[in-house]
Parts: C-alpha cells; sequence; structure tokens
C-alpha cells in the first residue's frame, strides 16, 4: 500500500450525520390547515357581516394572518441544520443557520471531547465537542429521543477514531 492510499484511507469519514429539526406538520398538512381556517374565517365572517356585527370579520381575519406568520417563522427556523463528520484524522462540524450562512469547525478527533449534560427527569440538555481552545455546541434543537441516539453514535464514532 503506498503512503498516498493509506493517507486516504485514514481521512476517509466513517461517521457522518445531519442534524435537522423535527416539523410534525409538512406543507400538504399546512396548506389544509389553512384553507380549512380560511374558510372557517369566510363562513363565519359572513354569518357575522349577515348580522351587522362587521368588526368581527376583520379581527376572525387577523387571527388567520397570525397563524400563517407562526408558520411561516417556524417553518423558516426548521431550515438550520448541523452536519457532523468523523474520520480519524477529523471531526468537522458545519452548521447552517436559518438565514443560510454557515460556519464551519474543525477538529482533531484525539483532542476532542464530547461534552453531555444531563437532568435527571429530561435526559439530555446539552451537548458539545469541546477541544483546548473552543467549544461548539451541537444538537440544541434536537427532542430529547433524538439527543439520546445522537450521543451514543457519536460518542460510539469518537472511540472508534480514537483507536483506530
Amino acid at each position: 500500500m503506498s503512503e498516498t492510499n493509506a493517507a486516504y484511507t485514514a481521512d476517509e469519514p466513517f461517521f457522518h450525520a445531519l442534524l435537522k429539526p423535527y416539523r410534525s406538520l409538512g406543507r400538504t398538512g399546512f396548506l389544509v390547515l389553512m384553507g380549512a381556517m380560511t374558510f372557517g374565517w369566510i363562513v363565519t365572517g359572513i354569518f357575522f357581516i349577515a348580522h351587522g356585527a362587521w368588526p368581527v370579520f376583520g379581527f376572525f381575519g387577523l387571527d388567520v394572518l397570525g397563524l400563517y406568520i407562526a408558520f411561516r417563522l417556524n417553518y423558516r427556523a426548521a431550515r438550520v441544520s448541523e452536519e457532523v463528520i468523523v474520520s480519524r484524522t477529523s471531526l468537522d462540524i458545519l452548521k447552517v443557520a436559518a438565514s443560510g450562512r454557515s460556519e464551519s469547525y474543525h477538529f482533531n478527533p484525539f483532542w476532542a471531547r464530547f461534552s453531555v449534560k444531563r437532568h435527571a427527569e429530561i435526559g439530555i440538555t446539552d451537548m458539545a465537542v469541546v477541544s483546548r481552545e473552543k467549544s461548539v455546541p451541537i444538537g440544541s434543537f434536537l427532542n430529547p429521543d433524538d439527543r439520546e441516539s445522537f450521543a451514543k453514535a457519536f460518542t460510539l464514532a469518537l472511540a472508534t477514531a480514537k483507536k483506530r
């Protein structure tokens, strides 16, 4: 085996995780919900207008608009992602914010430590990759079950990188 092949094999990632926040309502569900809300607003609004309570029509419209804005902001926040890649010679973390701005972090897996803070009732509350000069929090948007699953897999990946 030549030196270039050995270097390539050592740099090949053996752990790759793409972390994204969970959203229970997809695009189709959102359209159905907004359609139902708009239909309900129009039907109820026509009833109130027919009985002379026309200001109620506008206030119902504000409710629908407020719900729409809240969901749009929620879906914008869901564009956050974190990519964690581990090989024998490197640990790379790419964080992408909702705005699209990205930050990249590079660690040596031999010097990196995975810090996990737990609460007795909740489980994992905080996860971070820590090295001498920096600490990078990861997975803050994950639900408790996903945090546990990621922590177990990532701990195993770091241990594998250190003993290879």
